[in-house]
């Protein structure tokens, strides 16, 4: 064990922290474009929530006891004597690498920033923030670090006593985010009109930028959990982008054969669910693999999405049907597609047999089962208490100028002409009321004197 600073590796993990970091507000400007207009500033605080206080509760109590060691030797969760980073001084280093435990933990606590924060993709709309944060900070410390423990810490059950492998955060970010989901929907209930009205996004433009951002975070996200510079690391990071390149592929073509043609949200969400799957197993497979896993996961995650409407739960943004059932297919295809050359371990397809398959499975429904009944009884009681669900069918929307998330003005203008073009003019004795299609054909001719106008002053 190395007793000096590795510089080389050092860097890169700053490097990836500051990656993983940006995926968090990547992953608000993608959820704000995909919903309504009057959500998009929602979605954005949601997300922006948990960047403050997950950090807190990380620097707290989160990281000790994820990362601490273990207590009592199950493997189930860490001692609380690293609280405030007690202990954990300028020279304390992490493991083999020679990276200071500081940035190994901030590279951690961003990975517990983006699981909280992926959920909301669930409730979208239906929410009410002071409900959300109560959530995050029992979720965070009775759901995430547990799991975390569980798979990330080298002495938790399921990397060390059951034997199942996960590189980069199927089974605690991934699967865990799609089953607290699936049980987080079903507490706050559906929407009234949720079978009758498909939620179409309000600004795609908006909808790719973040997953512009998320794709960039997703090799730090990746490579950066080898811990070094070397290894698995530049296998890891070309994996990613054959994944998301394969699911492209995967997605499109079940969805021109369903619909007849591919939408642009088809495509970003095929890319999300690629990058999903080869999380966990990124470092674990040969590149064919995963363009194989990539392919698959942009197959089944294009079809999961519909479940919600066989099902009745209302998963807004398809953060089950993407997050969860792309990180089981990644997470089982380790026990298919692992190679000695990259994992030490071989898969079913490379003559493994079904050994490391069964144990891939296994580490799915447990942490699966454990996240769905925690999550549900968390959100119940939050329910009961302070409540979660919000008064009206959609989240109340700030009056007030500064809260708005786009400048209505060119809206209320139009707005205002055509009540004026309604008015009941005097004609003789009496009155009439403009003629409904004259008035709709005087709104768009005022819109189109609006829109160049304002192009002008541009």
């Amino acid at each position: 064990m190395p007793t000096t600073l590795d510089t080389g590796n050092t860097a890169w993990l700053m490097a990836s922290t500051a990656m993983v970091l940006l995926m968090t507000p990547g992953l608000a400007f993608f959820y704000g474009g995909m919903v309504k207009t009057k959500h998009v500033l929602v979605m954005l605080k949601m997300s922006f929530v948990c960047l403050a206080v997950v950090t807190l509760l990380w620097l707290a109590i989160g990281y000790s006891l994820a990362f601490g060691k273990d207590v009592g030797g199950l493997g189930l969760i860490g001692t609380p004597k690293h609280w405030f980073m007690h202990d954990v001084g300028m020279t304390s280093l992490w493991g083999s690498t020679g990276i200071p435990t500081v940035i190994f933990s901030c590279f951690q606590m961003a990975f517990a920033i983006i699981t909280v924060a992926l959920i909301s993709g669930s409730i979208a709309g239906r929410a009410t923030m002071r409900g959300w944060i109560w959530f995050a900070v029992a979720w965070t410390l009775l759901v995430y670090v547990p799991l975390a423990h569980w798979v990330f810490a080298p002495d938790g059950w399921v990397t060390s006593h059951l034997g199942a492998l996960d590189f980069a955060g199927g089974l605690p970010v991934e699967i865990n985010s799609g089953a607290a989901g699936l049980a987080v929907a079903i507490v706050v209930r559906k929407r009234k009109d949720f079978e009758r009205e498909t939620i179409r996004p309000h600004n795609l433009p908006l909808v790719v930028v973040g997953l512009a951002l998320l794709w960039f975070g997703w090799f730090g996200f990746n490579a950066g959990s080898a811990l070094q510079t070397g290894g698995t690391a530049p296998m890891a990071f070309f994996n990613t982008q054959l994944a998301a390149a394969g699911a492209m592929v995967g997605w499109p073509l079940i969805e021109k054969w369903k619909l007849g043609h591919v939408e642009m949200l088809g495509v970003a969400g095929a890319a999300v669910a690629g990058m999903v799957a080869i999380t966990p197993a990124c470092g674990e497979i040969s590149p064919l693999g995963a363009l194989a896993v990539g392919f698959i996961a942009g197959v089944v995650c294009a079809f999961a999405i519909n479940f919600k409407y066989k099902m009745g739960y209302d998963d807004t943004l398809d953060v089950v049907g993407v997050h969860g059932f792309g990180g089981i297919v990644g997470t089982l295809a380790i026990g298919l597609f692992a190679t000695v050359q990259m994992s030490g371990k071989k898969g079913l397809f490379y003559g493994g047999g079904v050994s490391l398959l069964w144990r891939q499975a296994v580490a799915v429904i447990a942490c699966a089962t454990f996240s769905f009944a925690a999550t549900w009884l968390i959100a119940k009681v939050i329910e009961k208490t302070v409540g979660f669900r919000a008064d009206e069918e959609y989240e109340h929307v700030p009056g007030h100028e500064e809260e708005l998330a786009y400048d209505d003005e060119t809206i209320s203008e139009i707005r205002s002409r055509l009540t004026q073009a309604r008015v009941p003019v005097p004609v003789g004795a009496g009155a009439q009321e403009v003629d409904p299609a004259a008035a709709d054909h005087q709104l768009l001719a005022d819109l189109r004197e609006v829109l160049s106008r304002r192009e002008q002053e541009k």
